[in-house]
């Protein structure tokens, strides 16, 4: 049977990721956890056939990447946001996003 992993873009809490996608024969899940310091992470998984674990430090937060092979292995990402940062947080993950895309 196929690979099962959690699947979602750009979320700031896992407990916002719970649709299941069914994967492809040569992929694994992805974790991709970006994190601003002190504010809120931006987390998107899904299924990936060349996942690359990373870590990558920058001076507002860093940027982990994790995979893994087993069914649903990707239910966690650190961290979650607190309600009362909303739409700055919004505003700040989006341009933080458009930069991180861009440069690599």
């Amino acid at each position: 049977s196929s690979l099962q992993c959690y699947n979602c873009t750009r979320q700031l809490s896992s407990s916002n990721c719970q649709t299941v996608e069914t994967c492809g024969e040569s992929d694994v899940c992805k974790t991709d956890v970006i994190r601003v310091v002190g504010l809120f992470s931006v987390i998107s998984k899904g299924c990936d056939s060349s996942c690359e674990p990373s870590y990558q430090d920058f001076s507002v937060g860093n940027r982990n990447i994790s995979c893994c092979s087993s069914d649903l292995c990707n239910a966690n990402a650190a961290g979650s946001v607190r309600s009362s940062y909303g739409l700055g947080g919004g505003i700040a993950a989006g341009v933080l996003w458009t930069i991180l895309n861009n440069k690599f």
